[in-house]
């Protein structure tokens, strides 16, 4: 909750940064209207929609807080534990085939979850299901 206040603070300001005439972005019904892949960088905050119709990877960011908006389907959300084989993909960025000794939950739509800087974490899905959700990336320094 305090990630996402600190967001909603920071949105105005950043928004008229990048030249946005009304100093917000809206995203009609939830999607961007550039379309599902677009990645809306604002600087200090990242926002995207992802969608899933398999498991993902483990992954590990280590300047950004993920504030995710689960926005249809379910999935196993498992988080903390220790990853297991490990390997940088980007700048900052960590990913792995597995969590070791982590805890899992169902999560659905209207889940709100913060997940705070360097905690692994991976959906796990039950084959024939999805998942949909908004990403709020705060980038830390």
């Amino acid at each position: 909750m305090k990630s996402l206040l600190l967001l909603l603070m920071l949105a105005v300001p950043s928004a008229a940064a990048i030249g946005q005439t009304s100093g917000i972005t809206v995203w009609p019904k939830g999607v961007p209207p550039q379309g599902l892949t677009y990645k809306a960088d604002f600087g200090d905050h990242i926002l995207s929609i992802s969608h899933r119709e398999h498991s993902g990877r483990v992954e590990i960011h280590q300047t950004k807080v993920d504030v995710l908006v689960i926005q249809s389907g379910t999935a196993t959300l498992v988080s903390g534990g220790v990853p297991v084989d490990p390997v940088r993909t980007a700048p900052h960025e960590l990913q792995a085939s597995s969590i070791k000794g982590g805890v899992s939950r169902t999560v659905g739509p209207g889940d709100v979850i913060d997940i705070p800087i360097g905690v692994p974490h991976q959906f796990l899905l039950t084959p024939g299901t999805q998942i949909t959700y908004l990403v709020v990336k705060v980038v830390k320094h």
